[in-house]
């Protein structure tokens, strides 16, 4: 039960593996880690009788055990209020709630302390959960009111007390609103007993959780209770550029994170000498531009008064720029600021930079893609016979159409077209048609009579190509022309 009050979704944190059945409070806002519950308490002592309660998001009080129940971290309860009863989860017991109470409430009085009544059975659990769903519904309800009413302010969480008597509702508001008739509407609605309470942004952001530009949860919905006051000098102070988009947060103001380091960066620029100081120098002023605190060196402008190009960047220590500043200040200008440069060496890795993964252009030559080698052979791979073909000159056809074939060649066509009617007895009819049709076909053939040994040929065109011979080998045909 320590995660069902988690405002990170319907109970169910984020990252946790126990999925909300943990029960020991770790995934809970403003959670506390026990360094004392192994430490085993001197003989004569009791327990601490006083807890904390953690109720729905940030808010904690502390109760009094006066019944000594045995209550571990995680377990929830039943606790005083008015009126009625409220349902908790306890979040710190034992001898780290006497520190919690030192450092968070010092004037704390432990027999004014509210006292705590059980711990919580089923039936206090399902009326808890059944008031916490309501929440929303409520809040989204009393949203439009204060809209009809036309008040200046926003509501933006409600909190049902355990037993349902009492409802809270925490609005923001930049003026002071007269809520009156509000709360008349509000409770005539509801039916139950309405509390407004006022709450600056940051506390509104600490109820409401969120993202951070870091990547991490909101320090003030998990941690951070202090908030101090954010100003732009912090931001000087750590170079930062002022660009309000970037160093607000989600409430709207400056972030709290900005005083984290703070004080560092103060005792680091002590070093530094005061950076509105101008360098002059036989060429001209530098100006400055920039300070690098963790390299400790300060970036100038150098003028040239000879030449109209704008000066580039000098890099200066800060003795250095003492050095220049006590020589300005005796009437002394050096000739140049180059003289007084320091020179930035880059750093080599200790590792081998075998693979070449630190080279940027490591990626530009492997995406290109290999030509692929055309293969010789065929109609298609043949360059010539485009060529031929692109010129306009036909391929050499020694039987025009018209002309009567020779008789040595008319004996020895006949003794070969013998054997070679039994194997193209199917293609007689494609391929040995008259003899003007097959001079048309030599004609739109570019390789004339050659042989095609290509063997990726389709079909079709492998068909049209005649054998070496087949022209010239033709008895029957040349008997009928005659």
């Amino acid at each position: 039960m320590g995660c069902t009050n988690c405002s990170t979704g319907n109970g169910v944190p984020n990252g946790c593996k126990s999925n909300g059945a943990c029960g020991t409070g770790g995934c809970d806002k403003l959670a506390v880690y026990d360094w004392l519950a192994d430490v085993e308490l001197p003989n004569g002592l009791s327990t601490y009788d006083i807890i904390e309660v953690r109720f729905k998001s940030s808010r904690k009080a502390f109760f009094r055990n006066l019944k000594a129940v045995n209550l571990q971290v995680g377990d929830v309860v039943v606790v005083e209020a008015s009126p009625g009863h409220d349902v908790g989860i306890v979040s710190v017991a034992g001898e780290l709630a006497r520190i919690q109470v030192r450092k968070k409430a010092p004037n704390f009085k432990a027999h004014e302390a509210r006292n705590v009544v059980r711990k919580a059975t089923a039936e206090d659990v399902s009326k808890w959960k059944d008031y916490r769903e309501r929440e929303k519904k409520t809040m989204f309800k009393s949203r439009e009111i204060a809209s009809q009413l036309a008040l200046k302010m926003k509501i933006s969480d409600i909190e049902y007390q355990g037993d349902g008597n009492k409802a809270t509702f925490y609005y923001t508001a930049e003026d002071r609103v007269d809520f009156r008739q509000l709360i008349r509407e509000l409770a005539d609605e509801f039916k139950v007993r309405v509390e407004m309470k006022q709450i600056g942004v940051r506390q509104e952001a600490a109820r409401l959780g969120g993202i951070g530009s870091c990547g991490r949860e909101l320090c003030c919905s998990t941690w951070l209770t202090d908030f101090r006051s954010v100003s732009t000098a912090s931001a000087r102070y750590q170079q930062l550029s002022l660009n309000p988009q970037k160093l607000a947060g989600q409430c709207g103001k400056l972030k709290c994170c900005l005083n984290y380091e703070l004080d560092a960066y103060v005792d680091a620029l002590k070093k530094f000498p005061k950076a509105d100081i101008k360098l002059h120098t036989e060429k001209g002023v530098a100006f400055h531009a920039k300070t690098d605190v963790f390299k400790e060196q300060m970036w100038y402008i150098q003028q040239d008064k000879d030449s109209k190009v704008p000066g580039t960047f000098v890099p200066l220590s800060p003795e250095r720029v003492k050095e220049i500043i006590a020589l300005n200040k005796e009437g002394k200008k050096p000739t140049d600021l180059k003289d007084f440069m320091v020179e930035i060496v880059e750093a080599e890795p200790d590792y081998t930079n075998v693979v070449g993964q630190d080279s940027l252009n490591r990626f530009d030559n492997v995406f290109k893609r290999k030509k692929k080698k055309k293969k010789k052979g065929g109609n298609r791979s043949n360059p010539q016979s485009k060529h031929q073909n692109a010129k306009g000159k036909k391929p050499q056809n020694n039987n025009k159409p018209g002309e009567k074939k020779q008789d040595g060649q008319k004996k020895q066509g006949g003794q070969q077209n013998k054997n070679f009617k039994k194997k193209n007895n199917n293609n007689r009819g494609k391929n040995n048609g008259p003899k003007k049709e097959g001079s048309n076909q030599n004609q739109n053939n570019p390789q004339g009579n050659k042989p095609n040994n290509n063997k990726n040929r389709p079909p079709k065109k492998r068909n049209n190509n005649k054998p070496k011979n087949q022209n010239n080998n033709k008895p029957n045909n040349d008997k009928k022309a005659d």
